[in-house]
Order: C-alpha cells, then structure tokens, then sequence
C-alpha cells in the first residue's frame, strides 16, 4: 500500500514534539531599542542579528519611504523583464565598491543566492569541497548541482586538502562560511585561499555574518584577511544581517556576474527586490562603513560578555563576532534554560538540532550595537542563574561539541 505522505508528516511532527525538537513561530508585536514585545511580553533581545542596530535607523527609514513614493512598494517582474530600476543598479555599483570586487549581482535572499551561484558554476561530474558547518543553503545548492559534494573537518585545512585530492582532475569549488552562524568563529581564510590556488580550485565565500561586523569599513571577512577578487573569485553576502534590510547579492569578476545573470535559474526566475529596499540598502551601507563607532561599541560588548561569562564559569567557543554560543548538549535543558530566561525578561531562543548537530543544542547569543553594558550584565547573571537551576553541565557539553567537531570526514555524493 502507498504511504499516506501526510500521515508521514504527522509522525514526523509526534517524534519531534517526544525530543523536544519542535520549532515555534512567535509573533513580535512591537520593538524598542533592543527590546520587543513578544505575546504582550516586554523582552531584553539577544536573538536578533541586527548586529550593528540598523534595522529602524531612521536615515534607513527616509530613504525606503522616498524611493517607496517614486517607485512604489514591488518592482512588479524580474529583473531580466523590467524589474531591475535604478536604486537597485546603485545598490549592486555600491556594493561592488564596499567589497572591492568588479560587480556585484543582486538575490531576493542569501538562500537564492547560494543556490543560484553554486548551480550555476557546477555540473555533475564536478567537485564541491565544504565545511562541515557551512549554511544549509550552501549544503543544498551543491546537490541541487548534481555534482559530488565532499565534506571537510570544521576549519582544518589539511582535511580540506585531502577532500580536494580525491578527484584531483575533477573541477573544483571551496565553499565556506566567512563567520560560522551557529559557532561564531571565523574561517581560515588565507589558508583556504592558498590550498584553492595550489589546487586549481575556485574558492567560495558565504560572508553572510562577517559582512558589516569585521574588516575595513566593515567589508567583511573577506576584506579582513585582505583576499583579492583573485583570491576570492565568489563573494556571496547578505543584507538581512548587520545591514539591518533584506536581501543577498554575489560580488566577483565581470564575467562571473555575467555568467550568473544568464545562468543563475534563481535570479533569473523571481521578482526582483523592492526598489524601495535597495535604496535602503544603499544607505544602510555608508552609515556601516563610516560609523565605525558601531563596530567598536560591538567589540566591546563582545569582550564584556566573554569577560563575565569566564567569571561566572559560564564555557564558551572561540568567538570573535557577535555570535556567541552557550552549548548546553541536551535540548530539552536548552529549551529549559531558554524558558527560564524569558521568565527574567530576556529573549535567548534554543537552538536545537537539525539546524545544530544532535548533541548540541544551545543558546545563541547574539549581540547587537544597540546593548548597554549593564544589560549584557543582566544577561550574564540571569544566564549563571538559568544554567544553575537546571543543572547544564555547560563545561562537559562544550567538550563533548569539540570532540564531535573533530569528527571524519563525510562524503555525500
């Protein structure tokens, strides 16, 4: 007898609720600041990745409603057929410039991005080399290509090389992640880029939370470890995160945008941004490059939260950025922990498997421009608390996702 496919969901959904892995839409009333308004609770935010607080920025604002009056609130086709207006020709001219490459294209979302630019440069009988803890659309764009997908050891180089040389002749790509959206670490980068130019394969990066927060001007991870066009053929970044909008683009050679105008099946085939939000975008980028005081302040909140983390005996990774994991292991605690911190007022979603690896479900912090130190004071003290009271062994489940990051190396052709 055919499976009932429905049916199928429904047990799927009965497992996930017994695992404590179910997912739920919270409607966000209202925002302030750093905080919102979640089911008429007033909440301290440490879940948004409006890193440099420029979401309601009010020069943001004026420039959306401006160009919504011109050019009204949908660019009505793709851009191949009249959708493409002239704040979104301005939006890709700035955001060439602010990464120091060629061109730039534009994609309604970093997801279409990766899968459009990933399907386009690989055919079956290619190779593509990942990170272990790349994004998921990454993942999902080199299936979706139909060539054969290898994956490396979380930021080992060396396992990367030996993932490369398992088809020696076949062409190639490198893709990563610039900073890790659930770890908050930092590829390696030039190391990457040196075995890509050894090996003949073309490197690939997702910049997608690196963009905004590190580098020169704030251009990104990229611009940080000083890798050229050359380098870094494929700069892929989004403008939902530190830039506060919406949206995603790929920035590289001439050729490469061209090549991606014609082959790219999701820029290709989807309506085009609002005009109204490219010119938002345009000036969430020069208040991100010349405010440099709002990557600053984030340095220092950074520090602050790792600071008192360390004091309360609170374990952490390695982070740099404003990502900043508190792995818990077991998601029921997580979801625990996450409760008792809405109790204090305070925003921290559980981040629990599949979108983190079974075993290590966590809280992921994520800190913004717009934080006061004395809250991220109240953060530490009601996070020792929450931690505490449910018993999380935090130290053994940050070694536990340590040994498992160092895990072999899988291949999912």
């Amino acid at each position: 007898m055919r499976e009932d496919l429905l049916e199928r969901l429904a047990h799927a959904q009965a497992a996930r609720a017994r695992d404590a892995l179910l997912r739920r839409v919270r409607t966000v009333d209202s925002i302030e600041g750093a905080h919102v308004v979640v089911d008429g609770r007033r909440l301290l935010d440490f879940a948004s990745n409006d890193y440099l607080g420029l979401a309601r920025h009010p020069r943001l604002v004026e420039a959306m409603v401006r160009a919504a009056r011109e050019w009204g609130v949908g660019a009505s086709a793709a851009h191949l057929l009249g959708g493409h207006r002239e704040p979104h020709a301005a939006l890709e001219s700035a955001l060439a410039r602010w990464t120091g490459r060629e061109r730039a294209l534009l994609f309604s979302t970093g997801y279409m991005a990766n899968l459009g630019a990933v399907s386009a440069l690989l055919a079956r009988g290619d190779l593509c080399v990942q990170d272990r803890l790349n994004h998921a659309s990454l993942l999902d764009a080199a299936r979706l290509a139909g060539c054969t997908l290898r994956r490396y050891v979380h930021a080992d180089v060396h396992s990367a090389a030996r993932q490369l040389a398992t088809e020696a002749r076949a062409p190639a790509l490198l893709a990563t992640d610039g900073v890790f959206s659930m770890d908050g670490d930092v590829a390696p980068l030039r190391a990457l880029a040196a075995l890509c130019n050894a090996e003949r394969a073309c490197l690939m990066v997702d910049d997608a939370h690196g963009l905004g927060v590190l580098g020169a001007e704030g251009a990104g991870s990229v611009a940080e470890a000083e890798l050229s066009q050359r380098e870094v053929p494929v700069l892929m970044g989004t403008l939902g995160k530190a830039l506060g909008v919406a949206g995603a683009f790929v920035a590289g050679s001439a050729a490469l945008i061209e090549a991606l105008v014609q082959g790219a099946r999701s820029f290709v085939y989807t309506t085009a941004m609002p005009p109204a939000l490219a010119a938002a975008t345009v000036a969430a980028i020069d208040t991100a490059r010349f405010e440099g005081w709002r990557r600053d302040r984030l340095r220092a909140l950074i520090a602050h939260f790792r600071s008192g983390a360390a004091a309360r005996g609170i374990a952490l990774f390695e982070s740099r950025t404003p990502i900043q994991p508190v792995v818990v292991g077991d998601s029921a605690r997580a979801l625990a922990i996450s409760e008792r911190l809405r109790d204090a007022g305070l925003h921290v979603p559980a981040i629990r498997p599949p979108t983190v690896a079974r075993g290590h479900a966590r809280l992921r912090v994520a800190l913004s421009a717009q934080h006061a130190e004395c809250e991220v004071e109240r953060l530490l003290d009601a996070l020792a608390h929450a931690m505490n009271a449910s018993g999380a062994r935090d130290e053994t489940a940050l070694a536990a996702a340590r040994e498992s990051d160092a895990c072999v190396e899988r291949d999912d052709e």
